[in-house]
């Protein structure tokens, strides 16, 4: 039997399960109904063309009213709308990039991590994709969540109205093919704060993220030489 998740050409490598699995034009997510954000969000890096960036955030009316972030619940929360799919990885056409706008790809990001060493890391992925030997370059992300913490929520005052939890970190895990057919993985862990510190500093395993995650990674990889990948921390691209 077809599986429809094998018509995106995003999931070729896997797909992990979420709530609500949305399938836009440019890059699928996985949505959690708990946590009223994506669990995680997965894309093919395309970052060529000029498009302009369109600001136009706005609600994803697929996801249900009881579990759908709005405009409000961001407002004045002092946490920036952050983009798990980055709006510069998707620009060649207009709804591409509008498409990046929706809210169901936003996350609350301290705005200290999401305009600095967060657009460092997506800015180096697209690097990375520009690397004349890399075929194509796989990036899935999203939110993490440490229940041994307080969990801070924005939203609106209403108590009938969505609160999004904050999220204590974020993961960024990257897959490259390159001419030769040999997959390469980075995988990245960076809290929801300000930092100091390096890129660098931040990396981990494949399964580090799985783990704190609570997720699966590149699941339709299998085979010795993919387990021992996914345990390797490597040095940044």
């Amino acid at each position: 039997m077809l599986e429809l998740p094998s018509l995106k050409r995003e999931t070729r490598y896997g797909m992990p399960a979420a709530d609500q699995n949305m399938f836009n034009r440019f890059f699928v997510l996985g949505y959690s109904y708990y946590f009223r954000q994506a669990k995680w969000a997965l894309e093919i890096i395309d970052p060529e063309g000029e498009g302009e960036r369109h600001d136009n955030f706005r609600p994803d009316f697929r996801v249900p009213q009881m579990f759908r972030a709005g405009l409000i619940d961001y407002s004045h929360s002092g946490f920036d709308r952050g983009h798990l799919v980055a709006s510069a990885n998707q620009r060649e056409k207009v709804l591409q990039n509008s498409e990046t706008f929706l809210l169901s790809n936003m996350s609350p990001q301290h705005p200290d991590l999401n305009r600095r060493i967060w657009r460092e890391l997506e800015s180096e992925v697209r690097n990375l994709q520009d690397k004349p030997e890399i075929y194509e370059t796989y990036v899935i992300t999203g939110p993490i969540f440490n229940f041994d913490m307080a969990i801070q929520v924005i939203g609106a005052d209403d108590p009938n109205d969505v609160t999004i939890p904050v999220p204590h970190a974020y993961f960024k895990s990257v897959l490259t093919e390159n001419k030769a057919g040999k997959l390469h993985m980075w995988s990245l862990i960076i809290p929801n704060e300000g930092t100091d510190k390096e890129l660098e500093e931040f990396r981990v395993s494949v399964v580090e993220v799985e783990r704190k995650a609570g997720i699966f990674l590149w699941e339709r990889l299998t085979g010795t030489e993919i387990e021992e990948e996914k345990l390797k921390i490597r040095m940044m691209w």
